[in-house]
């Protein structure tokens, strides 16, 4: 296959998205919510420069005859020590989604993956949340995340019959390191809101007390008030956001630079992000397009100026984020995948 050509190979997070299933958009499941769509990009892309793309179960079946297969890792380290033997593979871009929190083995292996990979692409690079020992900085790459959609979605956003509640989307997970982590935050912002009858939970996990997930302090304290406001699993999203007026937006852990669809996730949709996570986050995202979680003392703080807020001051939030997402400055979200494949593949 492609005899003699370039060809870039990806290496996805999970061996659901082999078969180059990654940039296929016809799976309702594993494209959920349009989020394959910055990868479909990045293929179209690329394909469009005559440069094939293919996952990477093609070239470790032997499947890819091109005399350079310039491979990208989107944060898994099974295949790394296999393909850097072969001299038809180069080790171009290695991509860190996930936090310290997630996926501590990751920045455990910083040293060894900048001396690898031409590229290490990660949330910021100044060592916030990890350490920089052993670590060639000169090959760290700031990431922004890849982001599907140029501007609103038009049909929630423009849904204006709105519960004056705050939702959450999240699955019921634990961190598998403390340091800086905001799982037990989100929970404890969960427990207050549900004593004032203010919020609605959406995600998987929340009844199954008897899990790996479920076993630690911050859950079994807050139980019983996760358990009366679950609401189950959400189909869409967008679609549930849009019935809205606002969300709790956690990342998974307090990092510089580290924000992720979450927020525009709400901006999409017209929903006002509560957001706590990235110190940064103003430098990043417009301070007018959301609440920062920060400058309150306590939630029933919080909820209090939230009730009273009025129509025109939730429209001029929700139109602060619609301007973000049509400006300049959002495109190094949106074309993120693009820029990062295309530009390092084109340069050999």
């Amino acid at each position: 296959m492609f005899p003699g050509l370039c060809s870039v190979v990806i290496d996805p997070p999970s061996e659901h998205y082999y078969e180059n299933k990654l940039f296929d958009l016809s799976d309702p499941k594993l494209n959920r919510d349009d989020s394959l769509l910055p990868f479909h990009r990045a293929y179209s892309s690329l394909q469009e420069q005559g440069i094939p793309v293919n996952t990477v179960d093609f070239l470790l079946q032997g499947k890819l005859k091109a005399e350079s297969n310039q491979y990208f890792s989107l944060g898994m380290l099974a295949n790394i020590s296999v393909l850097e033997t072969r001299k038809d593979v180069e080790l171009k871009g290695f991509l860190i989604m996930e936090p310290p929190v997630v996926a501590p083995e990751i920045y455990d292996a910083l040293p060894d993956l900048t001396t690898r990979f031409e590229g290490v692409y990660i949330h910021n690079t100044i060592g916030d949340g990890y350490s920089l020992a052993g670590v060639d900085q000169s090959r760290l790459r700031k990431l922004y995340w890849p982001q599907p959609y140029l501007g609103v979605i038009d049909r929630y956003w423009s849904n204006a019959n709105r519960l004056n509640r705050v939702a959450v989307i999240n699955g019921n997970h634990k961190p598998r390191i403390r340091n800086g982590e905001l799982y037990s935050k989100r929970i404890e912002a969960m427990a207050a809101l549900a004593r004032l009858g203010a919020v609605d939970l959406y995600g998987t996990g929340w009844n199954k007390w008897w899990t790996r997930r479920s076993l630690w302090l911050p859950y079994w304290l807050n139980r019983s008030a996760l358990m009366s406001i679950n609401r189950g699993a959400c189909t869409s999203k967008y679609e549930t956001l849009s019935r809205y007026r606002f969300c709790l937006c956690f990342e998974n852990m307090q990092m510089t630079g580290y924000v992720t669809e979450k927020i525009f996730d709400c901006l999409y949709a017209g929903t006002i992000p509560l957001y706590l996570g990235a110190p940064d986050i103003a430098s990043l995202i417009p301070s007018e397009a959301y609440i920062d979680c920060r400058k309150f003392t306590s939630w029933d703080e919080m909820w209090h100026e939230l009730n009273g807020m009025s129509e025109n001051q939730i429209n001029a939030i929700r139109e602060a984020g619609r301007t973000f997402l049509g400006s300049e400055e959002y495109l190094k979200y949106y074309n993120s995948l693009p820029e990062i494949m295309c530009q390092t593949a084109t340069a050999t």
